[in-house]
């Protein structure tokens, strides 16, 4: 997948990097891709790395990042990191864990202020 855009604070571009742990083909596991790759196009808008990887398959990256359970999202970059178990489905709190507002465009720019 692509590579999300976010500002660090130099302001230089840094890109997202996710990775999902998920365990085979379980119903969990599907939801749980669907959930965080929908997320991700709508709010990222296609620009993000999301790396799937079956704990099966790879228990050695399991190993490495203290999986406890799974489906479990990893946000490697941009910092800080952040983890979530669960199928993604409670998708406020998986766009806050992201650092992404959930209003989306909605949301009032960050300068902005209100008439008084």
């Amino acid at each position: 997948m692509a590579s999300a855009a976010a500002e660090n604070t130099s302001g230089a571009k840094q890109d997202y990097v996710l990775r999902l742990f998920i365990t085979g083909h379980t119903q969990k596991s599907v939801r749980a891709v669907r959930n965080i790759t929908s997320l991700c196009e709508q709010h990222l808008h296609g620009s993000y790395k999301l790396e799937v990887i079956d704990v099966y398959q790879q228990p050695g990256l399991a190993a490495l990042h203290q999986l406890v359970a799974a489906p479990a999202l990893f946000k490697i970059l941009p910092l800080p990191p952040w983890k979530m178990i669960g199928d993604m489905s409670d998708s406020g709190r998986v766009l806050a864990g992201l650092g992404i507002p959930a209003c989306g465009s909605r949301c009032p720019p960050k300068d902005w202020m209100p008439k008084k």
